[in-house]
């Protein structure tokens, strides 16, 4: 009933991805010359803050949920039930997060003395729990999803533009910032009738919730404690600013990490169905192609990215932001590791039912962070938070390829590494011919990427690497038929 084209869904979630990467990318060189690394780091530290509460309040929901009701999209009566028990859940421990935000900010210095930002980045709380997400993802909605946040974010653009023109208006900004990401959740709640009733069916079963959630809310813990460990530590350790150089460089990476996971996210609901269905065979295929895919991206970025990190920084943020520029070379290998984490545990363990395994792997993850920043970033600032990232997120993948090391390695031995190498290679060779020119930051990062990734996709196809040929191969097929 529900079960959607998954290559219309790529597409879909490509779009969304690029949105993703074109709004900050039209905003964050305005905003952060405008706000400079203090501005900016007040925005990122309540961001980061509000996102723990966030954490309790969801529960671990915003994933278990997908893999829930994709269970039972195709009954509309059992979708309801489990749609609308989430929901009483995610709304009841989103008062209690309630409440403890609010003795925060009475009694917490750092809370108080930003009140009114903290208490507009919280609504973020409220419309996740009412946006019901993963009812839509569940049901594959990525057109929908897309168009719904395009829409969003365009309006926010224009928003920052009319509304934030001084150093002081970074609260306007979080407020922009928030609209941008979470108030298109209204349309969610507004449109959820088309799926499920909204009458309440009574008689709920919440107990059968509790074990997965539990185990889901202890994953949703580990992740946003490593991801934000790093930025709420700077900020209590350190000052706003260096929150402020920090984020200008993990604020490239997110933008990136959208590029690289932009297949695997369409692939939870689908893996969940093939699982449920019994479909093993197409679910180690489309799994093996998500490896594939992902260290075919990754790599790439990862390299040209560290190669011209001050370019980048420079052209995004201003020279204001040039000690950022370390700090993201640092981390810039976290995008392969990031995407076959991504691959491993929540495309084919948390569809099998092992998400225990990356539960495990990011308490591992969230302990090395926690250990490497404490002992770090007292002598080495926003460098020392990088490196701790970086070696959480590779013990994440790690911890998450040995107990999966008898399913994915077949995947991992299709992957032509030497043809990659080589395309890397010829890639390299000319982007440092175009950096040689000096042609400015623009410039510089418009050629070298055209030339980089240009002769990378060419040297591929050449020789004749599989996905690449297919990729470019479809892409042809569909040029010549529509002519």
């Amino acid at each position: 009933m529900y079960k959607k084209s998954l290559k219309l869904n790529a597409v879909m979630n490509a779009f969304l991805t690029l949105s993703s990467f074109v709004f900050p990318l039209i905003t964050f060189p305005y905003i952060s010359r405008i706000l400079l690394p203090t501005g900016t780091g007040k925005v990122a530290l309540a961001t980061s803050i509000i996102s723990y509460f966030t954490m309790f309040a969801q529960l671990g929901i915003p994933v278990y949920g997908i893999r829930a009701c994709a269970k039972v999209r195709e009954d509309r009566d059992a979708l309801t039930r489990t749609a609308q028990e989430l929901l009483i859940i995610n709304l009841l421990t989103s008062v209690v997060v309630y409440i403890w935000l609010y003795i925060g900010i009475a009694f917490v210095p750092k809370l108080q003395e930003e009140k009114a930002l903290y208490i507009i980045v919280s609504s973020t709380i409220l419309l996740t729990a009412i946006g019901m997400e993963w009812l839509y993802k569940a049901l594959e909605q990525y057109t929908y999803i897309t168009v719904r946040s395009v829409v969003f974010k365009v309006a926010a653009v224009i928003m920052m533009f009319l509304l934030i023109h001084q150093e002081s208006d970074y609260v306007i900004y979080g407020f922009v910032s928030i609209f941008a990401a979470s108030a298109s959740q209204i349309l969610n709640l507004i449109n959820v009738h088309k799926y499920i009733s909204l009458k309440p069916v009574w008689n709920y079963d919440f107990r059968r919730h509790i074990k997965a959630v539990a185990v889901f809310f202890a994953m949703s813990c580990a992740t946003t404690v490593y991801t934000h460990l790093d930025t709420v530590m700077l900020g209590f350790m350190k000052t706003d600013a260096d929150v402020g150089y920090y984020q200008a460089a993990v604020k490239i990476k997110v933008i990136l990490v959208h590029i690289v996971t932009s297949l695997g996210a369409v692939l939870l609901p689908r893996s969940t169905y093939y699982i449920e269905q019994g479909k093993l065979m197409e679910f180690k295929r489309i799994t093996s192609k998500a490896v594939h895919f992902v260290i075919l991206i990754a790599v790439p970025l990862a390299v040209y990215f560290t190669m011209f990190a001050r370019n980048a920084v420079l052209l995004l943020s201003g020279p204001a932001y040039v000690p950022a520029v370390m700090p993201m070379m640092i981390i810039m290998p976290t995008l392969l590791f990031i995407g076959l984490s991504n691959i491993l545990g929540m495309q084919m363990l948390v569809p099998q039912g092992k998400e225990k395994i990356v539960l495990y792997s990011e308490i591992v993850g969230a302990v090395v962070d926690l250990v490497l920043n404490v002992c770090l970033i007292p002598h080495f600032t926003f460098v020392g938070a990088a490196v701790g990232t970086l070696v959480a997120e590779m013990v994440v993948l790690g911890v998450q390829y040995a107990f999966m090391r008898a399913d994915i390695q077949d995947a991992f031995r299709e992957v032509q590494y030497l043809k990659i190498l080589i395309a890397l290679a010829a890639g390299i060779l000319g982007a440092l011919f175009i950096s040689a020119l000096k042609l400015g930051n623009f410039l510089t990062l418009l050629f070298s990427s055209i030339l980089f990734f240009g002769l990378y996709v060419v040297m591929l196809f050449l020789a004749k690497e599989p996905m690449v040929k297919e990729l470019l191969g479809q892409v042809w097929e569909k040029v010549t038929s529509e002519s």
